[in-house]
């Protein structure tokens, strides 16, 4: 009798309990459903109305420049200055001629941030850029 028993506890030890597994990877998805649209989002800005559909671009090409209200400058997501936003628009733009410059800037800002930013594009060299919009009606 004694050796059914001792056998028996080898039979449950051999098998994985896989609960704590499955578990461990329902939370993990859950905070990667949160989390993600967080790492997503830029600066909080409420854009003028008006323009219209792009021409698709390759992602690669894109830049985008934020500008606050406060007129604190973002590139791609992170906070620059506006000389370290100039040298790293011109280092992107010697690596890959077809950079595009999606450039959001907040409605009740100041003009002169966007005016800089717009100058310093053109002094070297790069045209194409895009001033965005909210998508509205028109007439």
């Amino acid at each position: 009798m004694r050796r059914f028993s001792q056998r028996s506890a080898l039979v449950t030890l051999s098998e994985i309990n896989i609960t704590p597994l499955l578990d461990l990877a329902f939370v993990l998805l859950i905070i990667f459903v949160i989390t993600t649209p967080l790492l997503e989002q830029g600066l909080n800005l409420k854009l003028s109305q008006g323009g219209s559909q792009d021409k698709p671009i390759a992602k690669e090409d894109i830049r985008t420049v934020e500008i606050s209200p406060k007129g604190e400058f973002v590139l791609d997501r992170r906070p620059v200055t506006l000389p370290q936003l100039e040298g790293q628009l011109v280092a992107e733009f010697k690596r890959n001629p077809n950079l595009v410059v999606y450039i959001r800037a907040d409605e009740q800002g100041r003009n002169k941030d966007l005016y800089s930013v717009i100058d310093r594009c053109q002094r070297n060299g790069i045209t194409r850029y895009s001033l965005r919009t909210e998508p509205g009606r028109h007439p």
